[in-house]
């Protein structure tokens, strides 16, 4: 299981405790990790490697350095769909055709993914993970071309949970999503996504990363955050995943026959 954080906040904060604490974890994540700063909405500033995050020289770099964000995303890969390269390292970004660019950070598998398939021809590595976000913008371009102008927050929002409702019933789809001004966070697998709100920040993570008082994140119910504080929270859809070996049995016998 992959590793995620997301980290939103109303001013610039000192993040390297943080990431450090993130990172040591990939002993049992080799297979990738990742990190988006945003400095500029328009072009998140993406760093990641297929290598073990414990054992990158450019990682090492950027923590010594000290790491300061108002907005971030980190990803340390486990892999189940697709190879150990470059391509299928987290964060994945693309723009819909506002211009606004979406990054996405994923921790889960698809294991009914009837409408991804789409996009096996167009994506840029081989994950599910990247077609889960190339499906999100669609359903976002669908509605912006219906309406004939970009969608307001509200309605970004609403976009979102439906297509997260949709798609979560038979897969898991723990994930983190930055539209450039919005952080949303889901997950429909029990225990395995926290956040920690202090007076004018929030951090999502997988697993808590400091003493203080993690909770849940509220369960199968997408949830936005903004400027470190959470601005809405959806209705839960009730799709819970529940772990079962022979999903993923399934998922390796299909992904070695592309």
């Amino acid at each position: 299981m992959c590793e995620l954080l997301g980290f939103s906040s109303r001013r610039r904060r000192n993040v390297t405790p943080l990431l450090k604490k993130f990172f040591s974890h990939a002993e049992r994540h080799p297979h990738g990790w990742g990190l988006a700063r945003f400095e500029d909405a328009s072009a998140p500033q993406v760093e990641k490697e297929p290598v073990k995050a414990t054992e990158s020289e450019t990682l090492r770099r950027i923590l010594d350095g000290g790491v300061e964000a108002q907005t971030l995303l980190g990803h340390i890969r486990l892999a189940t769909v697709g190879t150990i390269e470059y391509a299928n390292c987290h964060p994945f970004s693309e723009a819909d055709n506002s211009g606004r660019v979406w990054t996405l950070v994923h921790n889960g598998t698809i294991f009914s993914g009837a409408a991804l398939n789409d996009y096996l021809g167009v994506q840029f590595g081989e994950t599910d993970s990247e077609r889960v976000l190339l499906h999100f913008i669609a359903r976002v371009n669908r509605q912006q071309i219906r309406l004939g102008r970009p969608l307001y927050e509200q309605e970004r929002f609403d976009v979102l949970a439906s297509a997260i409702a949709a798609l979560a019933k038979g897969n898991k789809l723990n994930l983190i999503l930055f539209d450039g001004e919005v952080m949303y966070a889901h997950t429909n697998f029990r225990g395995t996504l926290h956040f920690l709100k202090d007076e004018d920040s929030i951090a999502f993570s997988t697993q808590p990363l400091s003493d203080g008082e993690w909770h849940p994140v509220p369960f199968t119910a997408l949830v936005a955050a903004k400027d470190g504080r959470f601005v809405r929270e959806g209705a839960p859809h009730g799709n819970e995943y529940i772990h079962n070996p022979e999903d993923y049995q399934m998922v390796y016998m299909n992904y070695s026959r592309l």
